[in-house]
């Protein structure tokens, strides 16, 4: 975080928490709530300035229940994720990985793709997803860990998600522009904040509950 926000959070302590003002949208676009309606769903206004968005991402991160916030100084602003925390984008020709907030992937524990065809990603960085306009490639570019492709000859859930059996196998993939690790690839079969430990509608934690 900012060395600024870092004093500010020192020096006052104690100022609340905000909630409903920000959301994360699915192709990693803070938008915000003016009306203070994100819990209710409301669409809020895409943020444009170059300069915000930068300092909101070098000052995000997550607490110990799984809720992502953007350090306003000396206050959190917890954010609505409208599908996870982080959005994965590709950042070159290679196919190389990065975050919404600018970050490299350079490793990737498990994948999971849910009934409506969403891949998620549990990265160094944090629970991911990967953006939509991305994902035919990065389907593409996945390797079985034998070395074949992985459309080559997909299994029958990784065509039809929303039909994924109870028995479906777990696949052992390899994305190469990120490393050489092979990673489970599994249908989602929960919601993907209880699959991957965050809270999309973060709200205040009960004192009987931390």
């Amino acid at each position: 975080m900012d060395s600024d926000v870092l004093a500010a959070m020192a020096r006052w302590p104690d100022v609340p928490d905000a909630y409903g003002w920000l959301s994360l949208d699915a192709r990693g676009r803070w938008r915000l709530h003016p009306a203070g309606d994100a819990l209710a769903g409301g669409p809020g206004v895409s943020i444009s300035n170059t300069g915000i968005l930068a300092f909101i991402g070098r000052n995000y991160g997550h607490d110990e229940q799984g809720r992502w916030f953007f350090q306003n100084g000396p206050q959190r602003v917890f954010v609505r994720l409208d599908a996870a925390p982080l959005i994965l984008r590709q950042a070159d020709a290679a196919g190389s990985l990065a975050t919404h907030t600018g970050h490299a992937v350079s490793r990737v524990d498990r994948w999971a793709l849910d009934a409506m065809g969403r891949l998620y990603a549990a990265t160094e960085h944090g629970p991911a997803m990967v953006e939509d306009r991305h994902l035919p490639d990065v389907l593409e570019r996945m390797k079985l860990a034998s070395g074949q492709p992985l459309l080559d000859a997909p299994p029958g859930w990784l065509a039809d998600t929303g039909q994924a059996p109870a028995g479906a196998a777990t696949l052992s993939v390899v994305y190469p522009p990120v490393g050489a690790a092979a990673a489970p690839l599994a249908p989602l079969r929960c919601p993907a904040g209880q699959a991957f430990g965050f809270v999309d509608r973060p709200g205040p934690v009960s004192s009987g509950s931390a």
